[in-house]
């Protein structure tokens, strides 16, 4: 059974950080890419940062480039995204999943409230 428990939302003022964690269990997880996927209100979940299984390729939204980093230990089954500089319109529901995004994979996800 395939479970993707995702941690480290919170609320915080504009111009701080946070660092999210994904621990899986049930995948491949060192072969697969994963990815973390934002809802803001009103918006359709999207993907906004990946990580192959090797870290040889990573891509990030242009959004978010320069500020959040994408991250993997392999030893743990667990991904990860440092977000910096944290804008308003940062605030979301942040999910991860592997990439494509399977839909029986989503996990509760976590909020991220960024306050101007």
């Amino acid at each position: 059974q395939v479970q993707l428990v995702e941690s480290g939302g919170d609320w915080v003022q504009a111009g701080g950080s946070l660092r999210l964690s994904c621990a899986t269990s049930g995948i491949l997880f060192r072969i697969v890419t994963m990815a973390w996927y934002r809802q803001g209100p009103g918006k359709e979940r999207a993907l906004i940062a990946s990580i192959e299984g090797t870290r040889s390729s990573i891509y990030y939204v242009e959004s978010v480039k320069g500020r959040f980093t994408i991250s993997r230990d392999n030893a743990k089954n667990t991904v990860y995204l440092q977000m910096n500089s944290l804008k308003p319109e940062d605030t979301a529901v942040y999910y991860c999943n592997v990439r494509p995004a399977r839909e029986g994979f989503w996990g509760q996800g976590t909020q991220v409230t960024v306050s101007a």
